[in-house]
């Protein structure tokens, strides 16, 4: 089963954009999820933010769909050596519950992807790729 599970939005204004999203849908802001340090990114190098990323649940059980708004970064995915930058432009993510299928029916498909594994958010193994307009596009299984 694949189910839409969120929509990374990434801004330069990532307190505007949580204020924007709260205030016209009424939108609740959620706990911040236990992402992991990312060098360059919020590991506090070269003054980043420790966390440039807020979350905001989208439906009644924030658990099933989320917004994750996001300060850029366009050099992310070279610097741990993938293809695909999920933070360059923001993305769409699924939920899945074989990432292994995931893999095979892309692979059929013959669409390329970089398989990030556990890597932003423990407990989440990600994949990335583009649709055929440019759009990231994310699966992840919950995995622990």
């Amino acid at each position: 089963m694949i189910k839409l599970h969120h929509v990374n939005i990434v801004s330069h204004d990532v307190v505007g954009l949580d204020h924007f999203y709260r205030t016209a849908l009424g939108l609740e802001r959620m706990a911040a999820l236990p992402v992991k340090d990312l060098l360059g990114y919020n590991d506090g190098t070269a003054g980043a933010a420790k966390q440039p990323a807020l979350f905001v649940a989208a439906g009644p059980d924030p658990d099933d769909l989320q917004m994750h708004l996001c300060a850029p970064d366009p050099y992310l995915g070279e610097r741990y050596g993938h293809s695909v930058n999920p933070v360059a432009r923001g993305h769409i993510a699924y939920r899945c519950d074989d990432i292994e299928a995931a893999k095979r029916r892309l692979e059929a498909a013959g669409i390329p992807y970089s398989d990030y594994g556990q890597w932003a958010i423990p407990g989440w193994h990600q994949i990335f790729f583009y649709d055929p307009v440019g759009t990231v596009v994310e699966i992840h299984q919950v995995v622990s």
